[in-house]
């Protein structure tokens, strides 16, 4: 069974950005009946997530989580583009998902300024940058928001929804609804601030456990475990920072170090010899752990 909710207004949206987060993203908003174009430079990208989809779909209607006619109906309004603005002139909402880099990410919301209509929401799934930094990029500053999901996105609930300075109540209104179209939990941010909610305390929860790392106190083993088992947690930092993309969390460090110039936004040492070492987590198949074969369903 599918565990979205029919939309109450079927959408046109538009997905830059195929990776993990993109690809997911676009697969969930046509799972809850929205028309999506899945739209990235990198063909062979396109192509990758469109097998990881199928191949994850496949393995949910076999376990009886989602029903055959659901999938195929979604597949069937999920169309893949090599052109990042495909679509774009008649969408109704378009989610950039592309890499975590600034200048590229005002370079897209320029171009799709120039093609989108004035009322098309332009949203973000960046927990970088705050709106305020990318809204300017094209027309109507009035009309951008960030919508950050989680990865997996194709599981996990909550998406946060923020507003910048300039935020329309009607677009804040419209991306609530189209979050809880798609069955998801909404959080809205009133204000902007670097990282959002989950990501700040989450960060602390990170900082602190590379702290006690890095000072020999346990090892990665013994801190995962202490916060599976006496936190609750469902995965220690260590794991999830491998399940997420170790690159991912270091880009955000950087981001976050160029805003503010103080040297404790920057990444540490432990995470910054991993990257310059190509360990990325599960996606290179080794990080903090080690894996039998790479998962390229994780990460950017």
């Amino acid at each position: 069974m599918s565990d979205t909710t029919p939309p109450t207004e079927r959408l046109k949206v538009l997905v830059v950005g195929a990776g993990a987060m993109g690809s997911q993203i676009a697969l969930v908003a046509a799972l809850a009946g929205h028309d999506v174009a899945l739209a990235d430079v990198d063909a062979d990208a396109l192509d990758r997530a469109d097998r990881q989809l199928r191949e994850r779909m496949s393995q949910q209607v076999a376990k009886g989580r989602r029903a055959a006619a659901d999938v195929a109906a979604a597949f069937d309004r999920l169309a893949l583009h090599t052109d990042p603005a495909a679509g774009a002139e008649d969408a109704d909402l378009v989610i950039e998902a592309v890499v975590e880099d600034l200048d590229v990410k005002r370079e897209l919301f320029a171009t799709l300024g120039q093609v989108c209509r004035a009322d098309t929401i332009l949203a973000s799934n960046t927990s970088s940058f705050v709106p305020s930094r990318l809204a300017d990029a094209a027309p109507h500053p009035e009309r951008f928001v960030n919508l950050h999901f989680f990865n997996p996105a194709l599981v996990m609930r909550c998406v946060e929804v923020v507003r910048g300075p300039d935020t329309s109540d009607d677009v804040a209104a419209r991306s609530v609804a189209f979050v809880e179209g798609l069955g998801k939990q909404p959080v809205v941010l009133e204000k902007e601030i670097n990282g959002f909610i989950a990501n700040r305390i989450l960060n602390a929860v990170r900082d602190e456990a590379i702290r006690l790392h890095e000072a020999g106190i346990a090892s990665v083993e013994s801190i995962d475990l202490a916060c599976r088992t006496a936190l609750g947690y469902p995965m220690g930092p260590f794991e999830l920072m491998d399940l997420t993309g170790i690159d991912i969390g270091y880009r955000t460090k950087l981001a976050r170090h160029a805003e503010t110039n103080d040297p404790a936004d920057l990444p540490s040492r432990t995470v910054t010899d991993l990257v310059e070492a190509g360990h990325l987590g599960r996606k290179t198949g080794r990080g903090f752990y080690t894996y039998d074969t790479p998962d390229q369903t994780t990460g950017a």
